[in-house]
């Protein structure tokens, strides 16, 4: 394996992380004028930055955050979901590994028959634990002790909360509701790499990462284009 290739996704990785925190580290000692339009563009920026922790997180679980070396790439996936709220690596690897084995059925457990709401808090209750919302909870005495509360408020608690929606909705909801017809039990959305990335990192290409897991975020606007000159045209949203 190629320098290039085997740490590509560290690089990618520690951008993220890194944009992360300077954003965070630069908003909580912004001054918020609600009149204006910087808080909420900040706060757009740090959900984005935010979905990318957890996609990275989600590369790690399939091995290719830094292929070849196992490692590191667990302890790049461990980082990046402590960061998202506090989650626990070793607690979502083997849940989202069972999504894939058992797509859209009952033991798959990102799946829920119900309607919107009632699928998006059954998704809520298999991810959060009581041990993460303490550490939220102590976490954000400690910041709003150093910064203005508002800004504890806009960008680190709502940016946390906002990319969750952002991850279920386009990552979760819309790729798997409904019936379908093809083996991986997923739509996708249709060939626009700019929406595709800003909404949830290409992650709406769903059923090409289904079809080729072993694929990280940034390669899947790639198989999107293959699929289309093989004229493989799974469902489109």
């Amino acid at each position: 394996m190629s320098f290039r290739k085997k740490y590509t996704g560290v690089f990618i990785a520690a951008l993220i992380v890194a944009g992360w925190f300077g954003l965070l580290t630069f908003s909580l000692q912004f001054p918020t004028v609600f009149t204006r339009p910087w808080p909420y563009i900040l706060l757009l920026l740090q959900t984005h930055l935010y979905t990318g922790l957890f996609i990275t997180a989600h590369d790690a679980m399939h091995g290719v955050a830094a292929p070849g070396n196992r490692k590191l790439n667990n302890f790049i996936g461990f980082v990046c979901a402590l960061l998202f709220a506090f989650n626990w690596y070793p607690r979502l690897l083997p849940k989202h590994h069972q999504h894939h084995h058992f797509v859209a059925t009952e033991k798959d457990p990102d799946y829920h028959g119900g309607n919107f709401w009632l699928w998006y808090f059954s998704f809520l209750k298999q991810y959060i634990t009581w041990p993460q919302m303490l550490a939220m909870a102590v976490t954000f005495n400690l910041l709003k002790y150093f910064f203005p509360l508002e800004n504890v408020v806009l960008y680190w608690m709502l940016p946390a909360i906002f990319a969750t929606f952002q991850l279920f909705y386009f990552g979760t909801y819309q790729p798997h509701k409904g019936e379908h017809e093809n083996k991986h039990k997923s739509t996708t959305l249709k060939r626009n790499h700019v929406w595709a990335f800003v909404s949830c990192y290409f992650f709406g290409y769903h059923y090409e990462h289904h079809d080729k897991p072993f694929l990280p975020w940034w390669k899947l606007y790639q198989e999107k284009d293959l699929l289309a000159k093989q004229k493989v045209v799974p469902k489109q949203l």
